[in-house]
């Protein structure tokens, strides 16, 4: 590469540098390793990393830099990659918070009008502008907490032109923000008012032709009383063969035998696996699915129940960890506090934590060749926070760790 490189960036004096490297989703002990280089420093030129080492063999590149950022007494890290959200919505359920701190249940709530129905409503009377003036302010946010990459799941539609219009405004966002959004078809999010399993399983079967070239990705929320790992299997066979990769809402609630259907369907990843089964341990295990696990649901509905992060991790299962933002179970935009909780209460260390937020949150949205890491020939989605060392992140729980957000080398 030579000394003449020209840098449009260069990072220079990190007090650790976490490059999360891996050419594979990390399992087992690979999971605790972040690639740490203390002195380290990072060069980036035309949106792409082309240098990653210490300070000492930057020093060549110095005087060619257009731009020198000092990370001294700082912790330089890939951006968050955020694999699993349902950003794109109308309306707010602050009201059934209030109804949840007094003790009253899910399904009297759900009865009464509100939970996943009350958001569909709201989000089929919203206009594309207003759910793209809504989405736009979150996102904003997320980069700001040093969110670079998100995943984004339709469901709050329930019918072809309302997810289509969900999935419209992710394609708009993706354009307009300095975010990569991904995005996924969930019409199988639930059922909506007036319909039978039978027939909308079928509706969500024909739309799935008509919104490929609007999602990547297909999920299904199987669950007791909403789909069965039956109708689950229709509707991902029929993804699969035009061509969606699959992710699935799985053993969230109860155990139903899904995460084995995820694993035989060579599913990217299966989410949730609070109620997860030893057969489903192990067929994950042996496909490679990754476990994406989303504390930050049952800290807010006050469960008792986590999923099993240390038998995963024990199994060698990759996971990874994500926000599951949304109005009913999870409204929180900071990656930095999932981080917090999936050492607090999956019982993960902080460096297990950041790899599963960054390099294997990437693989399970199936980029983990292009972000995730700090490697040369990767997209430079880099962020600088304000410690000086990783076991800080968690540390401090609940506030904003991050001074620069660097988004495919530009500083946003």
């Amino acid at each position: 590469m030579g000394n003449k490189q020209h840098l449009d960036i260069l990072i220079e004096h990190a007090s650790e540098l976490l490059t999360c490297k891996a050419k594979a989703p990390k399992k087992k002990n690979e999971l605790a390793n972040l690639g740490i280089i203390r002195d380290g420093a990072i060069g980036i030129k035309s949106g792409k990393i082309v240098f990653v080492g210490t300070n000492l063999a930057a020093k060549k590149y110095r005087k060619n830099a257009k731009k020198i950022i000092d990370a001294k007494n700082k912790v330089v890290m890939p951006g968050f990659v955020d694999s699993h959200t349902h950003a794109i919505f109308a309306g707010t359920r602050e009201n059934e918070f209030l109804k949840k701190l007094q003790g009253i249940p899910y399904l009297q709530i759900l009865k009464q009008g509100g939970g996943i129905l009350s958001t569909v409503a709201k989000t089929r009377k919203a206009s594309k502008k207003e759910l793209f003036q809504g989405a736009e302010r979150r996102f904003k946010t997320m980069l700001k907490y040093g969110t670079t990459t998100v995943e984004v799941k339709s469901g709050y539609g329930l019918t072809f032109e309302d997810e289509k219009k969900i999935l419209e405004v992710a394609r708009m966002l993706d354009k307009k923000l300095p975010l990569d959004i991904v995005t996924t078809y969930l019409g199988a999010h639930t059922i909506p008012s007036g319909h039978t399993n039978g027939r909308y399983v079928d509706e969500v079967i024909t739309s799935l032709k008509k919104i490929k070239p609007y999602a990547e990705f297909c999920d299904v929320f199987c669950e007791k009383g909403i789909f069965t790992v039956s109708e689950t299997r229709k509707i991902f066979e029929t993804a699969k063969s035009l061509g969606y990769k699959l992710k699935l809402h799985c053993e969230q609630l109860s155990t139903q035998h899904s995460a084995e259907l995820a694993a035989n369907l060579k599913a990217i990843s299966a989410d949730h696996l609070e109620h997860i089964s030893k057969k489903g341990l192990k067929a994950l295990a042996k496909h490679g699915v990754i476990g994406v696990l989303l504390p930050g649901v049952n800290f807010y509905l006050m469960q008792k129940k986590y999923a099993p992060a240390r038998d995963l991790i024990k199994s060698g299962i990759p996971i990874a960890i994500a926000s599951d933002f949304n109005p009913g179970s999870c409204p929180t935009f900071n990656m930095q506090l999932i981080i917090s909780l999936a050492c607090l209460k999956l019982k993960m260390q902080p460096s297990e934590a950041i790899n599963a937020a960054t390099i294997n949150a990437a693989y399970a949205i199936d980029r983990g060749g292009e972000i995730g890491s700090l490697e040369v020939g990767k997209k430079a989605d880099v962020i600088l926070l304000d410690i000086d060392n990783h076991n800080k992140l968690p540390y401090f729980f609940g506030v904003n760790l991050v001074e620069k957000v660097i988004k495919a080398g530009k500083v946003v």
